[in-house]
């Protein structure tokens, strides 16, 4: 397997938060963010395997890489990768990628071979799928932003607007789950699949919404007045938005932690490593990460 630059450097970077004991509650103790790897264009898409490997994505460059927590390496997992952006592992250990040279959702089963899950939408190509999260029946929320690609032939989005759509569990059907985005970017669900958090970039704004037994969204509320690029949660209820460095938010909007990323933009976030306790942040050219008390809850 090829390999890239594997730098494991620790760099001390100031944690700022609200309290001490917000550090004691979140932040293992004398824990510092640590640079795991760099040498790419722009880092993005972080998703954890079941074992506890965490997939990334270097979306210039057109592959997606692999942290391997046994070793602590980083390696280049496949290339080229459709231009993958936002990924998540779904039930079965196959991994889903936001492919986004051809508008594409994938999933790429463990010998690599990829099944195109979705092409369009009622003949149209989509904006460019960004983030996705799988909700406990298999069924998968993505966003749907137009971000203009150099890659692409086309100069103008095919659909008018920029939505959240869910595609079923049997991936017959795709519905139409939010439309009054000006920009949707992160989504994450909680374990339970009753609630999921949606960021509008494009309107510097987050809400969550619960999920009703159809699969649709209902009780939309403002979460909190940012946006966010990818997000995460963690076993306490906690969100995590990206954007500058990684803010922290409680269950009910309150922002409780800021760490702050020595680089210009925050993509992404999720939790990885064996037990789901080391916090992965792609930012830049760069994949970091932080030990923390709490974990994911893949």
């Amino acid at each position: 397997m090829k390999k890239v630059l594997n730098v494991f450097l620790v760099i001390p970077i100031l944690l700022s938060l609200s309290c001490k004991s917000l550090q004691t509650s979140l932040i293992a103790k004398d824990a510092e963010v640590q640079l795991v790897s760099s040498g790419y264009s722009f880092t993005e898409g972080p998703a954890v395997a079941p074992n506890g490997d965490v997939f990334f994505t270097d979306q210039p460059n057109d592959r997606i890489l692999k942290w391997t927590a046994k070793d602590n390496t980083v390696s280049v997992y496949m290339e080229p990768s459709g231009r993958s952006n936002g990924l998540y592992f779904d039930h079965d250990g196959n991994l889903l990628a936001c492919a986004d040279e051809k508008n594409e959702l994938w999933s790429i089963d463990p010998n690599k071979n990829v099944t195109v899950l979705i092409e369009d939408f009622q003949g149209k190509k989509l904006n460019g799928p960004n983030d996705l999260w799988v909700d406990p029946k298999g069924g998968i929320y993505f966003t749907d932003p137009f971000y203009k690609r150099p890659y692409w032939s086309r100069t103008e989005q095919e659909l008018e607007k920029q939505n959240v759509y869910y595609l079923t569990p049997d991936k017959k059907d795709i519905i139409t789950v939010a439309n009054d985005y000006v920009r949707p970017n992160g989504i994450i669900g909680n374990k339970e699949g009753n609630l999921v958090y949606v960021a509008d970039i494009g309107d510097k704004k987050t809400y969550s919404y619960t999920i009703n037994p159809d699969a649709s969204l209902g009780n939309k509320t403002l979460y909190t007045n940012m946006g966010s690029d990818g997000m995460t949660m963690d076993n306490q209820g906690n969100v995590y938005l990206t954007g500058n460095g990684v803010t922290v938010f409680n269950p009910k909007g309150e922002q409780i932690l800021h760490i702050p990323i020595d680089q210009k933009w925050t993509a992404n976030v999720t939790f990885g490593g064996k037990d789901q306790k080391t916090l992965f942040i792609t930012a830049m050219n760069s994949l970091y990460s932080l030990k923390m008390n709490v974990k994911g809850i893949r």
